[in-house]
Formats: C-alpha cells, sequence, structure tokens
C-alpha cells in the first residue's frame, strides 16, 4: 500500500480496500450489467457531435435523477451536473465525456451507428463513438448506482460530471467557465478514466503519475510569397519554395533547441498551395500540431515556430509587409498531470482490489484530453487522476501476437472494445475509489 492516505481517513481508507467489500460491489455490478449494456448499445448507435449531446444528455440526466441526485442540464452548453450529499466529508468529482466523432462506423457491430450528421467542417458524415465515450458513459452510470446503493459506506459529496466535447477539448473549459466551482461544490478529488486500444488483456488498469497527457496546441501558417508564371520563377516569391523550407527546419525546434529528456512532437499535417501545374501561387498554408507537456516546453516550441517562420522568410528575401503570419489556436487543450501521490494511492487500492498484475503503470503519451481543466481550474485544491482501462478484445491480441496484426487505434473506424470488461471495470474502479476517499466515520 502506498504512503497516500487522504488525511484522517487511514484505517477506513484501508479497510474499505478489503475483499470483502470488493466482493459486495462486485455481486451488486454483476447484477447491473445487463442493464449498462443495454445502454451501452443504445449510446453506440446513437452517437452525438461534440456540443450536440442533446439527447444522449437529457437520457443520462434521466438516469441521474431517477437515482436521486439534483441534477442540472445546460452546463457548458451540453453538459450535465448531478449532485448527492451524504453527510459531512470530502467532495470527490467523477467525470464522464459524451461526444462521438466524424467518423463512418467499419465495426461490423448488429448496433453500429448509422448517424450522420454536418459538423462545423460543413462536410456530411458519419458519426461514431470512435474514442469509446459510449463506455465511459455506461461506466459512469454504473458507478452511480453502486455508489447510490452503497450510501451507507460513504460520506461526503458527490459530484458527477458529464461532459460534452472532448473531442475539441473545449467541454471541460466551457463547463468551468460556466460556473462549475461556483454553482457546485468545489471537489477535493477528481477521477475519470479513458478505455485505451492497449497490447493488454480488456480490463487491465494503466496509470501514469505525473504527466499523463500533453498540451495540444493546434498552429495554422499563412506563408506568403508574390505570384506569377512557374516558367519564370525569378520572377517570384515562390511560397511553396519557402514553406517547404518551413517544415524541414521546424524539426530543429525538436532535435536542437528542445531537451531530449524532454517530450516534443511538431507535426505538420497539411500543406495546401496553389491551383494549376504552370502557376507559382501568392500564398500556402500549413497546419500543425505541437504537443508537449509542461508550460515551458509549450513556450520554447510556439516561440520557435514563429522565429523559424520568419527567419526562412527573410531568408528567402520576403519584405517584412510579407513575414509569414503564425496563429495559435486558443483556447488549446492543456497537459493531464496526475497528482503523483495521489495517484499511487488510487493505484494501490485498484491492486489490492483487482490484483497486482491487472494494474500496472503505463508510460505518458502525446495525446491530449481536457479533463485537465478540472485541475487546472483550482491546482491548489483539487487533486486529480485519469487512468486507462484496456478494451482490447482478446481475438486482437491474438492476432497481434501471432502474426503481428496491428491493433485499430483509438478514432479508428473498426475500433470497437470489449466493452463489457471496460464497464464493469470502470464503474467498479470509480466507485470503490470514491468510496476510499469519503469513507463512513473518517470526517
Amino acid at each position: 500500500m502506498s504512503n497516500f492516505i487522504p488525511a484522517g481517513f487511514g484505517a477506513l481508507f484501508i479497510m474499505f480496500a478489503t475483499p470483502a467489500h470488493a466482493d459486495e460491489l462486485r455481486a451488486d455490478l454483476e447484477a447491473d450489467m445487463p442493464g449498462l449494456m443495454e445502454l451501452y448499445r443504445d449510446l453506440h448507435a446513437n452517437p452525438e457531435l461534440s456540443f450536440e449531446e442533446h439527447e444522449t444528455a437529457a437520457k443520462l440526466a434521466k438516469r441521474m435523477r431517477d437515482l436521486g441526485f439534483e441534477v442540472t442540464e445546460g452546463i457548458g452548453k451540453t453538459g450535465v451536473v448531478s449532485v448527492m450529499e451524504n453527510g459531512e466529508g470530502p467532495t470527490v468529482l467523477l467525470r464522464a465525456d459524451m461526444d462521438g466523432l466524424p467518423v463512418v462506423e467499419q465495426t461490423g457491430l448488429p448496433f453500429a451507428s448509422k448517424v450522420t450528421a454536418t459538423p462545423a467542417s460543413g462536410v456530411t458524415t458519419g458519426v461514431m463513438h470512435a474514442c469509446g465515450h459510449d463506455t465511459h458513459m455506461a461506466g459512469f452510470i454504473g458507478a452511480a448506482q453502486l455508489l447510490v446503493d452503497h450510501k451507507d459506506k460513504w460520506q461526503g459529496t458527490l459530484v458527477m460530471v458529464l461532459q460534452p466535447a472532448e473531442e475539441l477539448g473545449l467541454g471541460a473549459l466551457a463547463m468551468i467557465e460556466d460556473g462549475l466551482y461556483e454553482r457546485f461544490p468545489k471537489p477535493d478529488y477528481a477521477l475519470a478514466f479513458h478505455d485505451a486500444a492497449a497490447p493488454a488483456p480488456a480490463g487491465a488498469i494503466g496509470y501514469t503519475p505525473g504527466y499523463a497527457l500533453a498540451n495540444v496546441d493546434s498552429v495554422d501558417i499563412k506563408v506568403k510569397g508574390v505570384g506569377g508564371h512557374g516558367a519564370y520563377p525569378h520572377t517570384t516569391k515562390d511560397p511553396i519554395v519557402l514553406a517547404s523550407a518551413i517544415v524541414m527546419k521546424l524539426q530543429t525546434i525538436v532535435s536542437r533547441n528542445s531537451s531530449p529528456l524532454d517530450p516534443a512532437v511538431i507535426t505538420v499535417g497539411s500543406f495546401h498551395a496553389g491551383a494549376k501545374h504552370n502557376i507559382i501561387s501568392d500564398e500556402a498554408k500549413l497546419q500543425l500540431t505541437v504537443r508537449s507537456y509542461s508550460d515551458e516546453s509549450r513556450q520554447l516550441l510556439l516561440d520557435g515556430i514563429r522565429r523559424v517562420a520568419r527567419g526562412e522568410a527573410i531568408t528567402a528575401g520576403l519584405p517584412d509587409e510579407l513575414m509569414p503570419e503564425v496563429t495559435v489556436e486558443d483556447p488549446y487543450t492543456p497537459s493531464t498531470f496526475n497528482d503523483p501521490e495521489f495517484s499511487e494511492g488510487i493505484a494501490a487500492a485498484f491492486r489490492q482490489r483487482f490484483g497486482d498484475d491487472r494494474v500496472t503503470e503505463w508510460p505518458a503519451v502525446m495525446g491530449g484530453e481536457d479533463f485537465s481543466q478540472f485541475r487546472r481550474a483550482a491546482p491548489e485544491d483539487v487533486k486529480s487522476m485519469i487512468f486507462w482501462i484496456s478494451g482490447t478484445p482478446q481475438p486482437m491480441l491474438d492476432a497481434l501476437e501471432q502474426d503481428g496484426t496491428p491493433l485499430p487505434s483509438l478514432h479508428s473506424p473498426f475500433w470497437a472494445p470489449d466493452a463489457e470488461k471496460v464497464i464493469e471495470t470502470g464503474a467498479e474502479a470509480l466507485a470503490s475509489a470514491a468510496i476510499d476517499l469519503m469513507p463512513r466515520g473518517g470526517a
């Protein structure tokens, strides 16, 4: 067991992680699973895009009301906040995200999504829960049911948050800006889980103390030039050649400016210029994704991008009025930091509950998750942790081992997790952690 024990809760924290307690929760969860799987299939077949989760939010809000929570809808556009007070004690926030992705589903599931929608891009597309948020929501409801059924084991305030627009990295911030911490009890602890397409058996739990997910910045560079005939390039300032030089030089920011011990990524995901073979355009556009962990590393990368773009333009002989325009999208998704001592304590309790082999430390990733905002809004007050639950079906693991068939990633049209194992693990993990953090008689 880790040295982490919530202040004043010592013996009770250990007591509530005992196998007897685990068996009691599991018995109730086993009885709940058929209904949770039915909910999962409904959510999977009826996904909604970011900030459009109206029906999803409404059906889940009704379930929370039926469980006895005080429920408020429309927080941060489509978010739902459910509060249950159960005596004096800490406040624990549990969060699940609700939005699907503009992906045409190709899983072949009998309840596969046939939904279509037109997002901000203006292109009509299929919609799919390709990131597993449907398992998050079903596990969230399962945890809520367990906590209501076992109110005699915890005391404090439970704040359960259904968050919109995680895929845009904007939903958590929208809820906070809409008064989440002013209108509702501010949490002492915040917890969430995310399914994973990991090379681990479904139901395995991974955790990462410290930085777990990255800062995510979207950067646009408008590279200007002087257009003209492709046969007479000497009469032009070719923005394609300049933009190409910028793309190559950007890589030196990571390789030569950033510490090799400080993870960083600059990826140029889009390069658009020109419209005809023999015309040199007067503009090229680059779109970048930039990943980092610390605020200092983020600033170094963004400053480096501006410096490289301007420096290459000067080298190409462009005047000041034709310097590239670098735009950093705001708001951005900040990195997710799992409070180390808190995370080790939660992981220790998970090991006692699920077994050592099933709970292991995983490396940090450069993906993004706006769960970070719940801690970032009150870093002195809120200890937070997001953990992973592998959803990889056994046949996929077998194929990976036998012939190296790669696993489909999150956001893949083929991603179909072993939903039952993700949901039952997520529900038990969230509920047991909340009970551990709010033990009866521990205040």
